[in-house]
């Protein structure tokens, strides 16, 4: 077998991941749910010959060299993957992730009708949380499509590696990849400051140089798109402010309470026909009141903010989920499952269920929907972890 017959059977079975490990058959992420290939088991000579395959020269220096290494690559006009390459135990070992070709609309994904409010903004910061393939990058491609479809503005993408291509239509598109076009994600954000971008797109926002240098280009009059790996509202503001020292707390505190626009942390559930996954959100607006709880470092009255902000599209992922439930499109099982990955709470699912979608409820949200930005006062596919079933002969 070859890694261009593995990855078109893992396309043919809609699946999300590709796992090559060492002393393992290949085993395919389906719907959430881990599946064994019924093939031979792999050895890390083998795994490391396929990398090697779809590698460049460059590209395998650096795994040589550094052990790991993140790329993207494309098969034909419809299969693209991103690609991590590491090394562990047993040697050399791999995941595929699928990468759509066509971007989705905002209206194929169903997103919240407060998300479209959002790509009309002109500046400050958004944030999409959650954990690894939690189909951060669907949504924010979708929301980018928005903006390129409707809008005449700059967008400026720096990823690692660069997942969607958008052509320019309305808007003017422009995709940096860290490691090709730019040696960092920092130094590639210093530029973009003198790129004359409308939206900046940050893949990841990492670490202390890249969160610093995303906040100033939002408070300087960019909209600025950034992903973190948190699983709520509450904690991706904690997590921003944690990696800045002590000392800078308290500005770090002002400049995001001046800048940020909304939060929207999702997860994906398994639908209850098994016809795929299905999003659910939790949805933080940077209102006043928001904004004042953050200058304040009153992170943990954020989530009562939310509880009581559905005029401003504001909406809790327990709510979120039960409405779901109630609509009959995911089980109360997995809506249990996902409650507990995402708050560490067995949540009761024994009424409160509405039976109309959360996302059509924002739909009525008194407007303004976004609260304009404030001054500062200073300065895809993760799920199920089932053992896997020996489902798939290649």
């Amino acid at each position: 077998m070859d890694i261009a017959q593995l990855l078109a059977f893992a396309k043919q079975n809609n699946a999300s991941d590709l796992h090559l490990s060492p002393k393992n058959p290949a085993v395919m992420r389906v719907n959430g749910t881990l599946k064994r290939v019924k093939s031979d088991i792999l050895t890390s000579d083998q795994i490391r010959q396929m990398l090697y395959s779809v590698m460049t020269d460059d590209q395998r220096s650096l795994y040589e060299r550094e052990k790991e290494i993140d790329f993207a690559i494309a098969f034909a006009a419809d299969a693209r993957f991103r690609v991590n390459a590491f090394t562990n135990r047993d040697g050399s070992a791999a995941v595929f992730r699928t990468i759509p070709t066509l971007i989705p609309s905002m209206d194929d994904l169903d997103l919240p009708h407060v998300m479209r409010h959002l790509t009309k903004l002109e500046k400050g910061l958004i944030l999409v949380t959650g954990p690894t393939g939690s189909g951060k990058s669907t949504t924010l491609a979708a929301m980018l499509n928005h903006i390129n479809e409707n809008d005449s503005k700059h967008i400026l993408t720096v990823e690692d590696p660069v997942e969607f291509f958008h052509t320019s239509k309305k808007s003017l598109v422009n995709h940096r990849e860290v490691g090709t076009d730019t040696n960092s994600f920092a130094r590639a954000l210093k530029s973009a400051l003198r790129e004359d971008p409308d939206v900046i797109l940050v893949g990841e926002m990492r670490d202390y140089e890249t969160i610093a240098l995303a906040l100033t280009a939002a408070e300087t009059g960019h909209l600025v798109f950034g992903t973190l790996h948190a699983s709520s509202a509450a904690k991706t503001i904690d997590r921003i402010i944690d990696v800045f020292p002590s000392a800078e707390k308290e500005m770090v505190r002002a400049m995001l309470a001046g800048s940020l626009q909304a939060v929207v942390s999702q997860a994906l559930l398994k639908r209850a026909d098994n016809s795929g996954r299905i999003a659910a959100f939790e949805i933080l607006i940077g209102t006043n009141a928001v904004r004042n709880l953050i200058r304040e470092n009153q992170i943990s009255q954020l989530y009562s903010m939310i509880q009581t902000g559905s005029r401003f599209g504001m909406v809790t992922m327990d709510e979120y989920v039960k409405g779901l439930v109630g609509d009959g499109l995911v089980s109360k099982e997995e809506a249990q499952r996902i409650l507990m990955k995402t708050t560490g709470i067995d949540t009761s699912l024994e009424g409160g269920m509405g039976s109309s979608k959360p996302q059509d409820r924002h739909k009525t949200a008194a407007a303004p929907v976004v609260a304009p930005a404030a001054q500062p006062a200073a300065s895809s596919s993760s799920g199920s972890s089932d053992k896997p079933d020996d489902d798939y002969s290649f």
